[in-house]
């Protein structure tokens, strides 16, 4: 535990020294687009955050390899090589588009070049559904689930990112659960696979640590789609680290829920469950907007998080609701899996909190907004944010 407790820690210092050493430089280059329509915040704000998240999950993963405690992810270092490539080349493309706003048919593709060589060069696959040990025989299939399940997620994510610090909350709860969910996994069934997705969810855990402080409201730093892209791809790639390792042959996923119906579905149920609202809200939209003919990655103001602002409440009190959905959601099934002799435990705990949060959602403190507020003049768009009022 004290080498995840360390992984924790660097990730979130290195992140939070390189998320202000960013921020200073954007703010003297002026690197900050104007403020679009669908915007919440109405100053210009930086959105090159993603860069300094990447960098320090990218140290993170360079001591790593020095830590004999870790040597087991580094065992097949081409594994580790593909994440790294694919994480730079999402990054890369999102930093282009958060700063000229590309097309999203080269964002697209390069999310399912960066999924294939985590699948295809990394191997790292959705070899088997634990549902009644069902194993995936062609590895064709194998390659294309997997793809398709990393490009779903980094959407989700990316979705989500509307808010000071929403996302990195988010992100930081789910990695949070889990972690415990894997380290459990790691304790009794040790395997390199197991060792990866812990780690990268500590690692990831940090640098949402170490990032929000430039990112809570008010904002100076965005995360931008470099960051949120970044965090969709690493949260996937751990989650199917551990789907992937849970072959009937080797691990009995019956043990590990300690019952079988919780063995069964434990595995990829709360993979599913921490990132519940990012997929909701992206389904929502793609449901959306190929009803109305747009593309599904044409931007609107109609995400679950505008919804909340429209319904009256505050920013930030919209945010801490999506945490509170986040954890309880990802708790309940945690519990659920600790106390699997009794369901009922993470059962109560699911739907009290879920009541608990529908109360907060649909009760604002506030009167509704009318409209969207209007965007800021040119002058204000050229204003630093220190300056600002």
């Amino acid at each position: 535990m004290k080498q995840y407790l360390f992984t924790f820690l660097f990730a979130a210092i290195v992140t939070f020294a390189l998320s202000w050493a960013v921020w200073q430089l954007s703010m003297r280059y002026k690197l900050y687009p104007g403020i679009r329509e669908r915007d919440v915040h109405t100053n210009p704000t930086p959105r090159l955050g993603g860069i300094a998240m990447f960098l320090g999950i990218m140290a993170v993963l360079a001591v790593s390899k020095a830590n004999e405690y870790f040597a087991s992810i580094w065992a097949e270092p081409q594994t580790v090589y593909a994440i790294m490539a694919a994480s730079l080349l999402i990054v890369i493309v999102g930093v282009a588009d958060d700063l000229w706003d590309l097309d999203w048919m080269i964002k697209l593709g390069a999310q399912f070049l960066a999924a294939f060589i985590i699948a295809g060069w990394g191997q790292l696959q959705i070899f088997t559904l634990p549902i009644g040990g069902l194993t995936i025989v062609s590895s064709w299939v194998s390659v294309i689930l997997t793809v398709f399940a990393i490009v779903i997620v980094m959407n989700a994510v990316n979705f989500i990112d509307g808010l000071d610090g929403l996302v990195a909350g988010v992100c930081l709860i789910a990695n949070g659960i889990f972690f415990v969910y894997s380290y459990l996994l790691l304790r009794d069934f040790a395997t390199s696979n197991f060792s990866l997705a812990t780690f990268l969810a500590a690692a990831l855990a940090g640098a949402c640590v170490g990032f929000l402080p430039m990112n809570w409201s008010p904002a100076k730093l965005f995360m931008g789609d470099a960051g949120a892209l970044l965090l969709g791809l690493l949260m996937a790639t751990s989650a199917i680290a551990i789907t992937g390792a849970l072959e009937p042959a080797s691990v009995n996923v019956e043990d590990i829920g300690r019952s079988q119906l919780l063995g069964a579905f434990i595995p990829i149920l709360l993979p599913v469950v921490v990132v519940l609202l990012p997929l909701l809200d992206f389904a929502l939209a793609v449901v959306r907007r190929m009803s109305a003919g747009k593309s599904p990655f044409s931007p609107d103001r109609k995400h679950l998080h505008h919804r909340m602002l429209d319904m009256g409440h505050s920013d930030r009190d919209s945010v801490l609701i999506f945490y509170a959905w986040t954890a309880v959601m990802g708790l309940a099934v945690l519990l659920m899996f600790l106390f699997a002799g009794s369901y009922w435990i993470g059962i109560v705990f699911g739907v009290v909190g879920a009541a608990a949060c529908l109360a907060l959602t649909f009760l604002p403190s506030r009167r509704p907004r009318q409209g969207t507020p209007p965007a800021p003049d040119a002058d204000a768009i050229l204003t630093p944010v220190e300056e600002l009022p």
